[in-house]
């Protein structure tokens, strides 16, 4: 059902203002897209970046795994493996880019030393240091990679959103208003003119009395 407005000149002058804020808004949510999809194809960059130097170290890392077997025999480095050391927990602090809040890792210690790696010095050697030093280092890039994609499924999903408000104000509240206005204006001009239609034919009378009168 259509609003109904009265067309007054008080709610002429609040359309008008109403137009004044859509239209503000409407600017201030466009430079927010703007921004929005100039970061999302920023951290994009840097996450083609990491995808493309994430698959060439995980083939270094498969390739001296490979070697590390060839030469101690799968059972060993699994063995290996099982007494390697978790890496720390994880945690997160909340960045936030205009607006939206994206999960960001703080400084996870994945690569460590020999010595802080949990397996035996006899029964590994360089190329199980070798094997282990790349994966650490795949592990590392693994969770920057996951921070990047899932900083860009946030802001994916604001600039959607900041979109759909952008068009809506730009297509239906803006337009709507401004209807609304020229409405009330054509309605108060068309009162004036019957006004003045009123006047002018009294005046007109009472000058025909006066003459009358006079007569």
């Amino acid at each position: 059902m259509a609003d109904k407005i009265n067309p007054t000149r008080m709610e002429l002058i609040k359309a008008k203002a109403k137009i004044k804020l859509a239209v503000k808004g409407h600017k201030l949510l466009k430079q927010k897209r703007d921004a929005l999809v100039m970061e999302f194809f920023s951290i994009m960059e840097k996450a083609k970046d990491l995808r493309s130097e994430l698959n060439g170290t995980m083939g270094k890392a498969y390739t001296s795994l490979a070697k590390a077997q060839a030469f101690h025999g799968i059972y060993e480095v699994e063995h290996a493996a099982m007494a390697t050391r978790n890496i720390s927990a994880v945690s997160l602090e909340v960045k936030n880019v205009m607006g939206v809040k994206i999960p960001s890792l703080e400084e996870v210690k994945v690569k460590s030393s020999p010595l802080e790696r949990g397996y035996s010095f006899l029964g590994s050697s360089a190329k199980t240091d070798e094997a282990t030093n790349n994966f650490e280092i795949v592990m590392d890039m693994v969770l920057k990679l996951a921070e990047t994609e899932n900083a860009l499924k946030k802001l994916i999903k604001e600039i959607e959103k900041t979109k759909r408000r952008v068009n809506a104000l730009e297509f239906v509240v803006i337009p709507k208003i401004r209807h609304q206005t020229k409405s009330i204006s054509l309605h108060l001009d068309e009162l004036e003119r019957e006004s003045f239609f009123t006047l002018k034919m009294i005046k007109g009378k009472l000058a025909r009395k006066e003459d009358n009168e006079g007569n």
